[in-house]
């Protein structure tokens, strides 16, 4: 079950931990930036490009890699918001 690679609502139910990695093609964001983009994409991961799960002792551990496309939607959401 370990290296599960695609969003699975089973296993959202057993997350413990959450993880945010950096594609290369993101290139230099602030710290600002760094910490909203994680916050958001976590809270929907559903909708994230690369998404990992990794077995924990108590649950799982959702890794996200943030991508260019997972960027450009997140701020086009919360310019519509606006």
């Amino acid at each position: 079950m370990a290296g599960m690679s695609k969003y699975d609502a089973r296993i959202e139910q057993l997350v413990v931990e959450t993880t945010t990695l950096w594609d290369p093609s993101v290139g230099q964001l602030d710290a600002a930036d760094r910490r909203w983009l994680s916050s958001a994409v976590h809270q929907a991961p559903e909708l994230a490009s690369k998404i990992q799960y990794e077995r924990a002792h108590t649950g799982f551990t959702r890794e996200i890699t943030v991508t260019v496309e997972d960027i450009q939607r997140l701020y086009q959401s919360r310019l519509a918001e606006a």
